[in-house]
Parts: C-alpha cells; sequence; structure tokens
C-alpha cells in the first residue's frame, strides 16, 4: 500500500479524501471522534506546505441536490476549532475558489454529486485530477466502491494513503496475524445475520467469543431458553446452535429485563428465569466472562452488549468497557456505537486501538480484501 512518506509533497495541492461523516443535532458536532482522528495527516500536509481540499461524505443525502441538513459546515465549524485554522466550505467542484483562498478548504457533501455512489468514472476522474495528489485516509468507507473511494484512486497521477489508513491497517493487521492467546472476541448487535461471517472467521481464530444484544438472545433462544418478547432472529436459531457447538460461544447467565425499552425500571433475572412476556434489553457480566477477559492476551470488542444509551440498560456495558480497560491485553475496538460506548465509560486511551470504521472493520477482521485498499496497491 502506498503510504505518505513514499511521495514529497512539498508546496503541492491535495485532495484528501477523510471520514468526516459524524452525528450532529441542531447544526452541532455531537462526537468529534473521526474529525480528530483525521487531523495528524491534516497536520502533516500543512507542515510540507500543501494546499488541501478535504472532501467527504455525509449521512444519506438525495444525489444531486444540496441539503441543508447534510452540509459540512458543521463540521468545517468544528475542525476549524480543532485545530485553530482558518476553513473554507467550497461549494461546488467546478469552483475557482479551489487552493486559491485559505490553506485548508473543505468541499460540500461528496454525496451530493451525482455520480458518487454509483463508482462514477468521470466524478472520479475530476475527483482524482483536481490537485496534484490523491490521498485516501478514510477507513471507515474503504469498503465502498464509490468515485471519491475508488474510482478517484485508481485515476489519480498519484495515489497514496493518510496516516490514519496506515495505522488503521497496521492495527487490524496485528489482531489479526499477530494473536497473542487467550484471545477474546465480544460480539454484540442486534443481529447475527449482520456479523455472521465475524462469528464464523474468528470460530477459528479466537479461543472465547462473548456475545450480547439481540445475538445472544439468539444463541440463547438457540440453546433452549425462553427470552420472552425480545428481539430474536427466528431464521438464524440453527446456524446460532451450529456455532455454539464450536464450544466458543459464551452465554450470559443473567439478563436484565423491562417492559419495554423506554421503561425507567428493570429487573435481573437468571437466565432460566425469564418470562415470556420479558424483554431483554441488557445482560450482566458473569464472573466467567471477567476472568476470562482478565486472563485474555487480545480481546478484540464489536459492539455494545446492552441498550447502553438507556440508563437502566447501561450496566453491562459499562462493566465490559472497565474490565477491558484495566486489561494488560491488546484490546482492539470498532464500530461506531462500540466507540461511542467507551468515550461515554472509559477514557480512549485504555484501550490499545479504537478503530474508525464500522463496515469497513467488520469486512477487514472478516479478512475480506477491501475495494479502497486494493486500489492503492495494499
Amino acid at each position: 500500500m502506498r503510504l505518505l512518506k513514499d511521495l514529497d509533497l512539498s508546496n503541492k495541492n491535495v485532495v484528501l479524501r477523510l471520514d468526516l461523516n459524524v452525528p450532529i443535532q441542531d447544526k452541532r458536532v455531537l462526537d468529534p471522534t473521526r474529525i480528530t482522528s483525521s487531523v495528524p495527516t491534516i497536520k502533516y500536509l500543512v507542515d510540507k506546505n500543501c494546499k488541501v481540499l478535504l472532501t467527504s461524505h455525509l449521512g444519506r443525502p438525495e444525489e444531486g441536490a444540496f441539503d441543508i441538513n447534510f452540509s459540512m459546515r458543521p463540521v468545517a465549524d468544528k475542525l476549524s476549532e480543532i485545530i485553530n485554522h482558518e476553513i473554507d466550505l467550497i461549494n461546488s467542484l467546478a469552483s475557482s475558489d479551489i487552493f486559491n483562498t485559505t490553506q485548508i478548504q473543505l468541499l460540500e457533501n461528496l454525496r451530493f454529486l451525482v455520480g458518487e455512489k454509483d463508482n462514477n468514472e468521470e466524478l472520479g476522474y475530476q475527483l482524482a485530477n483536481k490537485g496534484d495528489v490523491y490521498i485516501f485516509d478514510a477507513f471507515g468507507t474503504a469498503h465502498r466502491k464509490q468515485a471519491s473511494t475508488h474510482s478517484a484512486i485508481q485515476q489519480a497521477k498519484f495515489a497514496c494513503a493518510g496516516l490514519l489508513l496506515e495505522k488503521e491497517v497496521n492495527s487490524l493487521n496485528k489482531a489479526l496475524t499477530s494473536v497473542k492467546s487467550p484471545f477474546t472476541a465480544i460480539i454484540a448487535g442486534s443481529k447475527i445475520s449482520t456479523k455472521l461471517e465475524l462469528i464464523a472467521h474468528l470460530n477459528s481464530k479466537a479461543d472465547f467469543i462473548i456475545v450480547g444484544g439481540g445475538i445472544a438472545n439468539t444463541f440463547l433462544k438457540s440453546q433452549g431458553f425462553n427470552v420472552g418478547e425480545s428481539l430474536v432472529e427466528n431464521d438464524m436459531i440453527e446456524i446460532a446452535e451450529d456455532l455454539f457447538n464450536s464450544g466458543k460461544i459464551i452465554l450470559p447467565n443473567k439478563v436484565i429485563v423491562a417492559d419495554s425499552i423506554d421503561s425507567n425500571h428493570s429487573t435481573t433475572k437468571n437466565i432460566d428465569r425469564v418470562s415470556s412476556s420479558d424483554k431483554i434489553f441488557d445482560i450482566n457480566l458473569s464472573s466467567n466472562m471477567s476472568e476470562i477477559l482478565k486472563s485474555s492476551k487480545t480481546i478484540l470488542w464489536n459492539g455494545p452488549i446492552g441498550v447502553f444509551e438507556k440508563e437502566p440498560f447501561q450496566k453491562g456495558t459499562h462493566q465490559l468497557a472497565k474490565t477491558i480497560a484495566n486489561s494488560k491485553a491488546f484490546s482492539l475496538a470498532g464500530g461506531g456505537e462500540t466507540i461511542a460506548a467507551i468515550n461515554k465509560f472509559i477514557n480512549k486511551d485504555e484501550v490499545s486501538y479504537c478503530s474508525t470504521g464500522g463496515g469497513a472493520f467488520l469486512e477487514y477482521m472478516e479478512g475480506k480484501i477491501l475495494p479502497s485498499i486494493e486500489a492503492l496497491g495494499g
């Protein structure tokens, strides 16, 4: 994979593709994690006296039309505040202001452009050759074949990975190829179907797989436990049973139930005491799980094990985050909700590495080749 250090970037005009897809409410950035993760590459280029045009998508706007609700303006303001540098928002790829006003500029939402999601070659060419160099540093989008994440890389005169992408790949490779045992994976989320390939892949690598969320419910039901009215994938029961027979899946022995997700009251029950009207929204981190995590030398975490956004159902994820923070293992976490849980309960630095990717993180950990990384020669 071609890296920044492979090119002489001094005084160059650079188009830098980032992943600045952050949550925004009332025109304010709620979680700047992806913005701050992009700062090292931006500062590297500024120190090289480059002029930089930043690009990113934000949300899922309708293609081909400007929508104020998906404007990059809040992102530009937040980034300007973080790096203490003026940033111009550029409304059009055809603008004559590009590389001619401030040193750092941010192009409006890439998904306003026709052809972005379709990996359009003409748009890819325009993005790739707007400057002297095209740098891709958006790991969170590396699994998508789109104009800015694939075609532009292929058609650029010079293209390379940014510092964040380099760091992501190195950290994930360490987790995949230099695993120290015992290796424990925590896989949670609403559906097994979305993480089936990851669980199957880890089944051959991990010593233990702790499950939570709706995924745990499906595994529990596959073992004959009553999960009441909890979220469960009935069409995945047989697959869950087959995976459980590997002997690596660790199920909770206590769960937190309530009448509804909006309930202010919850009850902890043994898994053999769940009633037909109960709904499971969290799990209790058992002493067995805690001991497994404490003795692990490698920990992979993807997905909060309960509905941690709600106070009655945050205990399990809180316990898990604290246990990982106190562990001496190499710990790797990925996925937007996982990072949000880490930011809520512990210091991010207490995890060895936090990936900025969601879908890209999952696919990379499944052993898949990501299109953007392949286009960069990785």
